[in-house]
């Protein structure tokens, strides 16, 4: 069972951008990283592909570890997420 779905609020609690609260995106499982609109912002520097082109700066989100975030509730606040197995009655 994943604890973190695409679409929920999270703060980022390590790292550059420590205290920021955005949306998931994305999620890579087996990498155990996820992308976040808005944090962990990267610029990338792009060569003409002709020559009658000019050169691009595009900016992009790149992943983040899923143990530098924590879920958010409504009001911002962080909260711990947990599993408990009980007994079909």
């Amino acid at each position: 069972m994943k604890k973190l779905k695409i679409g929920d609020n999270v703060k980022v609690i390590l790292g550059k951008d420590k205290g920021k609260i955005g949306t998931i995106k994305t999620i890579y499982h087996k990498k155990n990283t996820l992308i976040i609109e808005g944090i962990n912002t990267k610029i990338k520097h792009v060569k003409p592909s002709r020559k009658e082109e000019a050169g691009k700066i595009i900016t992009f989100d790149a992943p983040i570890n899923c143990s530098n975030v924590m879920i958010c509730d409504e009001a911002g606040e962080t909260t711990r997420v947990g599993f408990t197995m009980q007994e079909n009655k």
